[in-house]
């Protein structure tokens, strides 16, 4: 005789096994929606990694016009191995988190670069000055083609018969790309293109991470 526990399983898987052979389940749709997340994810992983490469040029180029500037530059130097370190882990939280940081700790090279005119003007600054403002607007894009895409299937997956077939096949919600408690920090702006302009780091809203900049010289 079959027990009890046993009989409410097999009900159960049954059930299960007609709800995913059903039609409207929508277990397609919720597979269909995860992959476009992971398209748009590897997006911003590429934009990111692209940014990170171009720091240590960046800082390179600096370096050869102020050399006596050794704290900035390994504040940024730390804050770039963080984002690249973000990248290997894949966790959108952490890399967001870590592009902010580095974002920060290039902030006082802003004040630094104002106060040597011939760097303004080194053509390999220039290029890579464009090059980096390039990638900043593609990981804009990229991380609203992203959040766009965790809404729609975190929206999905709450929603009936969809909400049944995420439980049974395990879905879970998806993390979005933002920085924890970014709602009580100031963006910080990097803007290499306004001479004379003052570059302030704000300060953050929870502790600093080894990476975090100082405040910007006076």
């Amino acid at each position: 005789m079959i027990g009890r526990p046993t009989l409410r399983r097999a009900r159960f898987a049954l059930a299960a096994a007609a709800l995913l052979a059903g039609t409207g389940c929508g277990y397609n749709r919720i597979q269909q929606l995860d992959e476009q997340i992971n398209t748009a994810q590897g997006n911003i992983e590429a934009q990111l990694q692209r940014r990170a490469d171009l720091i240590p040029n960046l800082v390179n180029t600096v370096k050869g016009y102020a050399q006596q500037e050794q704290v900035i530059f390994t504040r940024v130097a730390d804050a770039q191995r963080g984002l690249t370190g973000a990248i290997a882990g894949h966790d959108p939280a952490q890399m967001a988190q870590a592009n902010d940081n580095l974002t920060r700790a290039l902030v006082p090279m802003l004040t630094l670069v104002q106060a040597y005119p011939k760097l303004q003007s080194d053509q390999l600054f220039l290029k890579l000055q464009d090059e980096l403002t390039g990638t900043e607007n593609r990981i804009a894009v990229s991380r609203t083609d992203y959040n766009g895409a965790v809404q729609r299937y975190n929206t999905y997956i709450r929603q009936l018969p969809a909400a049944l077939t995420a439980k049974v096949t395990g879905a879970k919600p998806r993390e979005y790309f933002e920085v924890p408690n970014a709602g009580d920090r100031e963006a910080p702006t990097v803007d290499f293109s306004q001479p004379g302009a003052a570059a302030t780091t704000p300060p953050a809203g929870t502790p600093a991470p080894p990476a975090q900049p100082a405040p910007a010289r006076p």
